[in-house]
């Protein structure tokens, strides 16, 4: 079967929730379901998909495995550069993780202005959490240098565009530990640009999360680098796009929030959420295997079966936490 026949086929078989018995405490995010056993953290990408803080009601065929298995090259990548907090991958949705104490804010690193920072621009602000952008941009120019733009991480609702002065001040991180992620972010966007590079990518943005481990260090967590969390402009059409000021060819989650918004929402109170259609939804599954190639170099094969509950399940069983 082609790519599209295969998506087309598991379109009744999305992982959309987990309840495992047996495996802890369940908390249940935007997009993945985490057992807490103990120390261990088990953490199950399903293949739910979120914009503008709302989880859509329709799954997208085999994301959780993109997400989780792009999750896990990248951090394999970048070990050297921040530790993490990967322990095993005993199946293509599911990572066992150390459990740290989160860092409730986002690291968002922008090298380019798109997405949120550009409508911010385009209406005026040139001040974007603390840090002053020059005049003259245009949507998708690539910024002097690369920028945090924090937010404070929301149990409900929208998070929230905040500064350093604002996160110190607030205890809720030192300045010393602030610093310290600052510079641990700039680092991994870093790296992850010259892994982009290097396969005809620019990494335009991303967010980072951190979580604190039980011998006081610090360990990148959550996910890194994937099309849930970054964005993705193609390098080889990036000048002249951007010359004609058209849209940039890009592997991103932003053709998602394009979709609602073409379709009247954007997470605004009185906002009815679309359903995706079938073939919105096949275009969706396609894009985040065709994001993990590009960037992997390597061919994504997915797990076909229809019974992924039972095979994660069987995956749990042979793990000793």
């Amino acid at each position: 079967m082609t790519t599209r026949e295969t998506i087309r086929a598991h379109l009744d078989h999305t992982v959309h929730e987990t309840h495992f018995q047996h495996m802890g405490m369940r908390y249940k995010g935007k997009v993945r379901d985490t057992y807490q056993a103990g120390d261990v953290l088990i953490l199950v990408t399903t293949d739910r998909i979120s914009a503008f803080d709302h989880v859509l009601r329709q799954g997208i065929p085999f994301k959780g495995q993109v997400l989780n298995r792009l999750a896990a090259w990248f951090f394999e990548q970048t070990v050297d550069v921040c530790p993490n907090h990967v322990i095993a991958v005993p199946d293509p949705n599911i990572t066992l993780a150390h459990r740290c104490h989160a860092v409730p804010v986002e690291f968002v690193v922008r090298g380019y202005l798109a997405g949120h920072a550009w409508r911010m621009y385009r209406d005026g602000h040139r001040t974007l959490c603390g840090k002053t952008l020059p005049d003259g941009l245009s949507q998708n120019s690539r910024l002097p240098e690369p920028i945090l733009t924090p937010a404070t991480k929301a149990l409900t609702g929208h998070d929230e565009d905040t500064t350093r002065e604002d996160i110190i001040s607030r205890g809720i991180l030192p300045e010393s530990d602030f610093d310290l992620l600052e510079t641990k972010a700039l680092a991994l966007f870093a790296r992850g640009t010259q892994l982009a590079g290097e396969r005809g990518l620019i990494l335009v943005d991303t967010k980072y999360e951190f979580g604190r481990y039980h011998d006081g260090t610090y360990r990148v967590i959550d996910e890194i680098h994937t099309p849930d969390s970054s964005r993705y402009f193609y390098s080889d059409t990036y000048d002249e796009l951007l010359s004609l000021n058209t849209p940039q060819r890009q592997l991103s989650k932003e053709f998602v929030r394009e979709w609602l918004m073409d379709h009247g929402f954007q997470g605004r109170d009185g906002e009815r959420l679309p359903d995706l259609s079938n073939e919105f939804r096949i275009d969706v599954s396609a894009r985040y295997m065709e994001l993990y190639e590009q960037v992997t170099g390597s061919a994504f094969d997915p797990d076909t079966t229809t019974e992924s509950i039972s095979r994660m399940e069987r995956a749990l069983a042979n793990v000793t936490l």
